[in-house]
């Protein structure tokens, strides 16, 4: 039978059944060749062959002589097997770069896979694949980018969102402290830049960092204090004074901040350390317990943990050190401004 008068039709090809297999089982036994069974079947000859090398197994007969035989059941196993462990192709393929990008971001520049994401769309960089935020984490949890894992991660919730309520009114230890109820609504509702929180971020030992935030912005400014002391936060906000010279009043118009003990010297730090008669800011205290009412501040303080564990002695950390950690703060691509940063918002704004 020639080429152009063979009973094989073309078709789209599809896997093996069941049912083919068994065919082919009972085909062979009957000593039909694998070429003869490939046109009766209308396969190719190739899936056939390698058909029968797949599901071949090696059977002792009663003189204890070996042999090999096709077995469909066992053809079919294989199939089901290599099927289930086959699952959904990567998305990012072949897209080495892209994988590279990263793992690069996320190991090295401490970005979340959210930011990377927004960083690619944002500036428009190109890659062979575009994938979403939710796939990378997917990727992350199956371990398929090289050196990453959950623990590279900042934050990654599974618990609902936890409910805010005050717990009292007035704290007991700073009851001539100015009310965050006090404070005025386009501070409350980020209507201006100007107005700003401040906590305190504690090391092993005796260092910390005195930590702004802007409400507006999320400008952030890091300040290495020797001790957690009212003196030492008055000092860093007497030196930021002088560097804003007589503009300090209009970049930081309140400052709000919860009632720890080095906060709670209200009239020094409202008080203008260049001229004896001028108020340089206004000052208002969260409610006790509340720290979502400096929520700005809260989430800035877990950007500086990337950088600073817990436990971890911030005396170790130069000045030069706590500068750059500021500036790639402020250089942090966010969704909440379309991903761009503090300082894009500082320049629109």
């Amino acid at each position: 039978m020639g080429q152009e008068k063979n009973s094989t039709k073309k078709g789209s090809w599809k896997q093996l059944s069941e049912e083919e297999r068994y065919k082919i089982e009972a085909l062979l036994k009957a000593k039909i060749s694998p070429k003869e069974i490939a046109v009766q079947l209308m396969r190719d000859k190739r899936t056939i062959e390698r058909e029968i090398a797949r599901g071949s197994v090696i059977q002792r007969d009663w003189e204890w002589r070996d042999r090999v035989v096709y077995l469909a059941d066992v053809g079919q196993r294989i199939h089901d097997e290599k099927a289930s462990n086959k699952g959904r192709g990567l998305k990012i393929g072949n897209d080495h770069e892209l994988a590279k990008h990263i793992e690069d971001k996320i190991k090295n520049d401490k970005y979340s896979p959210d930011a990377v994401i927004g960083e690619i769309r944002s500036k428009g960089l190109k890659f062979k694949t575009s994938i979403c935020t939710k796939t990378v984490y997917n990727y992350i949890d199956k371990e398929i980018f090289l050196g990453i894992t959950n623990k590279d991660l900042p934050v990654k919730r599974k618990r609902k969102k936890r409910k805010y309520h005050k717990t009292r009114k007035v704290a007991l230890n700073n009851r001539n402290g100015r009310s965050i109820d006090e404070r005025p609504e386009n501070a409350n509702n980020r209507e201006e830049i100007g107005h700003w929180e401040m906590d305190c971020v504690v090391g092993s030992k005796k260092e910390c960092l005195l930590v702004l935030t802007e409400r507006k912005t999320r400008e952030e400014k890091l300040f290495k204090l020797k001790a957690k002391t009212q003196d030492n936060v008055i000092e860093a906000i007497n030196k930021l004074e002088r560097r804003h010279k007589g503009k300090f009043s209009e970049s930081f118009k309140t400052i709000t901040m919860d009632n720890g003990c080095e906060f709670l010297d209200m009239e020094r730090l409202e008080a203008s350390s260049l001229s004896i008669d001028r108020q340089r800011t206004t000052a208002y205290y969260a409610h006790p317990y509340s720290a979502w009412e400096r929520g700005s501040n809260e989430n800035a303080n877990k950007l500086i943990r990337r950088f600073i564990p817990k436990g971890v002695d911030i005396g170790k950390y130069t000045n030069a050190e706590i500068k750059r950690i500021e500036h790639w703060m402020n250089n942090y691509l966010r969704r909440m401004f379309g991903y761009k940063s503090a300082n894009d918002m500082r320049k629109i704004a």
